[in-house]
């Protein structure tokens, strides 16, 4: 091959390299307008009057005089702040509670011997194939036995463990060499210390991460906070829309609907943004081996 035929290819392959790159961007770009759009027409709505709105008989992609009177309704026309106060509340306590117990359950299975280790991890791994919403029918009559309706720890108990989250737990402590824990036992140190010294610190994203997951789980908990609670004093975010939406400011005011809303989603939508790298770390460790 001359050195000329070699440099024609070369710009070829380049160009095709090129094409398909633009290609690709493309694409991405366009996928991200219809995932975003969404959420662009929720704050917009939330930013027009009410008069302006229902005087739309063409939809309009922008406003020309945005206000913020639909996010004072939001707080005063309902207890919104009550809710997102509840939601706060129940979110940070199950999650808290729920990565302790997670990572105590990981930790034994992938590094304590005991008999029967792999048959009980067998059964407690089957537990992801009863349906949701068995064992919601469950949690009901448990927790109606127990007078707990209403009330806080009858919203946190049933969330507080997580069968995949321990199994991502233990599969990434399982990555940790067992040659440490050997060294560390023969040092004296203790299980709980080999856990919160050596374990939990290399582990970090993966708990980050299902610390990160359970909290948007909890903030968008809908059916169980539904059934459990029928007291105002006591209903989250999610359940709180539909109080909202009833009692509120009506069905037909649907920018202060979309300003209540906006309110609810953004604390996620930041938690996310701000740990979005964490969240791909701990997914990539979970799932590697070796």
């Amino acid at each position: 091959m001359t050195h000329t035929e070699f440099e024609a290819r070369r710009k070829a392959a380049g160009r095709k390299s090129g094409f398909l790159k633009a290609l690709t961007y493309l694409a991405l770009s366009i996928w991200a307008v219809v995932v975003l759009f969404p959420f662009y027409w929720m704050v917009l709505t939330s930013v027009k009057s009410y008069s302006a709105y229902n005087s739309e008989y063409v939809p309009s992609f922008f406003t020309l005089s945005p206000t913020l009177d639909n996010y004072r309704q939001a707080f005063t026309a309902v207890p919104l702040g009550g809710y997102l106060l509840n939601t706060l509340i129940f979110a940070v306590i199950t999650t808290a509670v729920m990565v302790v117990v997670s990572t105590l359950a990981a930790y034994a299975f992938a590094r304590l011997r005991f008999r029967g280790r792999d048959f009980v991890f067998g059964l407690f791994l089957s537990m992801m194939m009863i349906p949701n919403e068995l064992v919601v029918i469950t949690n009901f009559v448990t927790i109606t036995n127990l007078d707990m309706r209403n009330s806080f720890p009858g919203l946190i108990l049933p969330s507080i463990t997580s069968v995949f989250y321990i199994y991502l737990l233990k599969e990434n402590f399982e990555q940790v060499p067992e040659e440490l824990y050997k060294a560390a036992k023969v040092d004296g140190t203790s299980d709980l210390k080999y856990l919160w010294k050596v374990m939990v610190p290399i582990c970090r994203p993966t708990i980050v991460t299902i610390t990160i997951l359970k909290l948007i789980e909890c903030w968008n908990s809908y059916v169980w906070p539904r059934l459990i609670t029928d007291d105002q004093a006591y209903f989250l975010v999610s359940n709180g829309i539909q109080q909202i939406r009833e009692e509120g400011f009506g069905r037909e005011n649907v920018p202060a609907m979309m300003a209540a809303v906006v309110v609810i989603s953004v604390p996620l939508v930041l938690l996310f943004l701000a740990f979005r790298n964490k969240i791909m770390e701990g997914a990539s460790r979970g799932g590697l081996k070796g």
